[in-house]
């Protein structure tokens, strides 16, 4: 590269000061009132040894300024939006401050040195990179003694005049073409004499893709076939380079890139590349509506043919065109009809093809092929969660409309997250709506910590359509302390209720002040209510579990008072087992008591099983005071040989109330005649309490 360093002479300069700012009063989840942010300050220095400075600030949501200039002027000077103040400095370093102040009287302060020196820049040093992100940017960065800021003259033909930038900070610019360039830095202060930096720099363009492509959504198994994902569940023995003879035809070629651990399909020279499924496999995509792709390519002007090629006995394809934009992922998601509306039947689906045109020119990275079709897992909440019963004396609540709540400062406070709060009213009861959910806090009080130390469980209640994970935090700022529990398993689709004993944290619970939910770095819609914690340390259940709010026409229920159950022919049948069943009240609440439970059965009706066919999720309410693991089997006598399957909880809970929700997705069996249900705690002798056992969507 060719270098030079030379002194040269220039009149005037301007340049730009950004400025890190915090806020001074805490945003308002309420009101959303903000002090004003983002302030910048003009700093317009004339180069004649004078010293004459124009300050010219500028901030989101300011009116006005207070500008402290930072030598012995003692009074700080007004200045308007949009105007200017000048100053006559000697020669030194100063700090300007600036306040700037909101139309409703809320302030921002920053401060921002200053050097005035009638010296020509010294000791430059010039930094001219490669964006590693964004192809054929570049950066530069100049530092120098006795500079206030540069030029940069990037040497695009036709782009004749600089930017200017202050000394220290970064420039960036996005050429047309890479090829090499001459880059003049010109470095500047309050004197005459400037330094010049010159380097010709060659700029690159990115020709592989940076990032992975977006993430697929949650999807129920039934809802998405999928070829090449690692979300999902792939066709197992799929060729993704079958030999059609592309290789020798057109140059074109194929690999497995891998970019940090992410592995995605790279056909390079794309003519025509092939898909196909192991011998003798076929899938059928009727079911589905879409199918999906995510294509990264750094050539313009390019589009990619998509073919279904349908039938190994009587070979039918058709073809799908996409445009591709260069430089970033393109989601193609292709409507099955756009197949089918030309005829071709997609019931035998065994290879798929794909065309560049650009013929045999351009390269394509493709990640994510599925065919899916929409969820069938809920959006949004149809019911409220269902009614807390604790006794509010041993409850303190953080957000139910079921109990006095505890002040709350901050509710989803800046904290760097991605995440919007929103408060929806459903059917009468408030609930909070997170969406772009990757953590958020809960703030109580700082200055008055909430004292848990008495509390034994904390609850709360869940709706999500697509989180992975979700875990609640608990802080005491005061000692510096939190720790943080993940739900076991997420369930979607319906409300679902978490207790986790106080013991689970290793905190000190007398002096907490925030609350946090986390998906570990996840990006997730979740709906939250009834956030409380409550003591309950009895043998047996004082209040009644808590009460269901889904309709009876969504419900086959087995035992609850709360609907009109199935018929049921036997419960704790003889067959061998050591439990005995009573029934128990609470409130005027029947529950069935189980002593000695090893295990125990439910029969519905031999002659007339129920059909759980469509059916999403298992619920029942359980209260042990000595079970350590739980089961609960459903049984389908009506095929030969008989077929049955167990889901043990993965936690038992002692000492309260817990709501357990199962997707029936979770148990491999024909849901078409159930006839039997099977409590089971594996070889154990408990006291378990039950009710509230229905099915519903």
């Amino acid at each position: 590269m060719m270098k030079t360093l030379k002194f040269i002479y220039a009149l005037s300069m301007a340049i730009v000061v950004l400025f890190g700012c915090t806020d001074d009063d805490d945003l308002s989840f309420v009101d959303k009132v903000v002090a004003p942010s983002d302030v910048s300050v003009l700093f317009k220095v004339t180069q004649d040894n004078t010293g004459v400075v124009t300050i010219t600030p500028n901030a989101v949501g300011a009116s006005n300024y207070n500008i402290t200039l930072g030598d012995d002027t003692t009074e700080p000077v007004n200045v308007i939006q949009g105007e200017s103040v000048t100053h006559t400095y000697a020669e030194g370093t100063y700090v300007v401050g600036i306040e700037a102040i909101g139309i409703t009287g809320l302030k921002t302060e920053s401060t921002q040195n200053l050097e005035v020196s009638f010296k020509a820049p010294e000791n430059v040093e010039v930094s001219i990179s490669n964006d590693l992100a964004v192809s054929k940017q570049v950066n530069v960065t100049a530092n120098a003694d006795f500079a206030v800021s540069y030029d940069v003259y990037f040497g695009e033909p036709g782009v004749d005049d600089p930017i200017t930038v202050n000394i220290g900070e970064s420039i960036s610019y996005i050429y047309q073409e890479p090829g090499t360039y001459t880059i003049r830095v010109v470095v500047m202060g309050a004197a005459i004499a400037t330094t010049e930096y010159v380097e010709e720099f060659e700029v690159t363009e990115i020709l592989q893709p940076i990032a992975s492509a977006p993430s697929p959504p949650n999807r129920e198994e039934t809802d998405v076939i999928s070829l090449y994902s690692t979300k999902y569940n792939d066709v197992p023995g799929t060729n993704f380079f079958p030999d059609w003879g592309q290789g020798g035809c057109c140059g074109s070629s194929w690999a497995e890139f891998d970019l940090n651990g992410d592995k995605m399909l790279q056909y390079i020279n794309l003519s025509y590349q092939g898909i196909a499924l192991a011998d003798g496999t076929t899938i059928d995509v009727s079911g589905m509506k879409y199918l999906h792709m995510d294509v990264w390519t750094a050539d313009e002007n390019m589009r990619i043919e998509t073919s279904l090629i349908n039938n190994p006995a009587d070979v039918t394809e058709k073809p799908v065109w996409s445009d591709l934009t260069a430089g970033e992922w393109t989601t193609i998601d292709i409507p099955l009809t756009d197949y089918t509306d030309q005829g071709l039947t997609v019931t035998e689906i065994f290879q798929m093809k794909f065309v560049g045109d650009p013929w045999a020119t351009g390269t394509v990275f493709i990640d994510n092929i599925y065919f899916y079709k929409p969820s069938t897992v809920a959006e949004v909440p149809e019911y409220n969660a269902p009614s807390p019963t604790q006794d509010e004396a041993n409850v303190v609540s953080i957000f139910s409309d079921s109990y006095s709540n505890v002040g709350l400062s901050e509710l989803n406070p800046n904290w760097g997250q991605t995440t919007t709060l929103t408060p929806v009213d459903l059917n009468g009861n408030n609930i909070w709506l997170y969406e772009a959910l990757n953590y958020t806090g809960i703030v109580t009080d700082y200055g008055n910590p909430t004292n848990l130390g008495g509390m034994d469980y904390v609850h709360f209640d869940y709706f999500t359509p697509d989180a992975e994970k979700l875990g609640l935090k608990i802080v005491n700022t005061v000692v510096g302390q939190e720790d943080i529990v993940f739900v076991d398993k997420i369930v979607r689709g319906t409300w679902v209720s978490v207790t986790i004993p106080m013991s689970n944290f290793n905190i000190d619970a007398s002096q907490v002040t925030q609350l946090l939910f986390d998906t570990e770095g996840g990006s997730a819609k979740v709906y939250i209510d009834n956030l409380y914690f409550y003591s309950d340390s009895s043998s047996q259940p004082e209040v009644v579990a808590p009460v269901p709010t889904i309709a009876q026409n969504d419900v086959i229920s087995i035992y609850s008072d709360a609907y009109t159950g199935v018929t049921l022919n036997e419960v704790n049948p003889n067959w061998g087992q050591t439990t005995t069943l009573t029934d128990f009240n609470v409130n005027g609440d029947n529950i069935w008591l189980y002593q000695s439970l090893n295990y125990s059965g439910i029969v519905t009706d031999y002659g007339n099983p129920t059909d759980l066919t469509g059916v999403k999720y298992l619920h029942f309410d359980y209260y042990t005071p000595d079970a350590t693991t739980l089961g609960f089997k459903i049984v389908n006598t009506a095929l030969d040989p008989v077929q049955e399957d167990i889901v043990f909880l993965p936690e038992v809970i002692t000492g309260t109330w817990i709501s357990v929700t199962i997707p029936l997705s979770d148990y491999n069996l024909d849901f078409s005649n159930i006839t039997q249900l099977i409590w089971d705690t594996s070889g154990g002798s408990a006291t378990v309490y039950v009710d509230n056992i229905y099915f519903h969507n």
